[in-house]
């Protein structure tokens, strides 16, 4: 088993058993390009145990994040069938999640690397309302840049809201995250990156480089509207999107 190999299988492990692990970067310095390697190596893992690719997820699309991590390009993770929560989650089968609201794209055609987002509306052939959860898989959350990627950028599950066409623009929309129908978190979409577009903009390019390029079927989480919010047991969290509606779901009783 080679070092990269270990890595992924140590990450691979730590989401399976919920159970937190020192930061790779501890012992092992990673380049970005070996982090996306780990990354890759990790996921093929759960391919193998039978989930189905579903997309993507941006992370860092927020530039403030972006200048704390002193980086300039934001980050993506891979999304799977076995992520997709329709109802509840199991608080028991992860380490410290949090919520965060989105706007989910679902493409209709292929689109190419260097697309401007402009250009790009008339590759989505609907958006929804939707909840990333995330999920570190290291002690008290904390990573640096290598660690995260290496991490599947820290995602954890999604929940989708009801799809629309996408006929008008999805820039200056308000959106809230609710716990037990008080506000928690609020903010609005140019939070992402300025224009959600731009971040699937970002998503093609980075998926291309990486040897994953985007597809038509492929969702696209475009990264978070606001701060991301800590889960506690038997709450109902709601991400409502001006426009769009809501996506919501409960977290279990904790059986710990």
């Amino acid at each position: 088993m080679t070092v990269l190999e270990d890595l992924a299988e140590r990450l691979d492990n730590a989401a399976l058993t919920a159970t937190a692990i020192e930061q790779i970067s501890e012992r092992t310095d990673l380049s970005v390009h070996d982090a996306y390697r780990v990354q890759d190596l990790s996921i093929s893992r759960r391919l193998d145990r039978g989930e189905r690719p579903t997309g993507i997820k941006m992370g860092f699309t927020s530039r403030e994040k972006m200048r704390q991590m002193g980086i300039d390009e934001t980050i993506w993770g891979r999304l799977t069938d076995a992520m997709e929560i329709t109802e509840t989650l199991d608080p028991d089968r992860h380490i410290h999640p949090r919520a965060e609201p989105e706007i989910a794209f679902r493409l209709s055609r292929t689109p190419e690397p260097d697309e401007p987002p402009a250009s790009l509306a008339n590759a989505v052939g609907a958006v929804a309302p939707a909840i990333e959860i995330i999920d570190s898989r290291y002690a008290d959350f904390r990573f640096n840049l290598a660690d995260v990627i290496a991490d599947n950028a820290s995602s954890a599950a999604y929940v989708l809201g009801e799809w629309h066409a996408c006929t008008g623009t999805i820039n200056g929309l308000d959106v809230t995250l609710t716990v037990d129908g008080r506000v928690a978190e609020s903010g609005s979409t140019p939070a992402i990156l300025g224009d959600p577009l731009a971040a699937l903009a970002a998503g093609a390019r980075l998926a291309a480089r990486y040897g994953r390029p985007l597809a038509a079927g492929d969702l696209v989480l475009a990264g978070a509207a606001t701060a991301a919010v800590p889960l506690r047991a038997g709450t109902l969290v709601e991400a409502r999107v001006e426009g769009l509606g809501s996506a919501r779901f409960h977290v279990a009783e904790d059986t710990t």
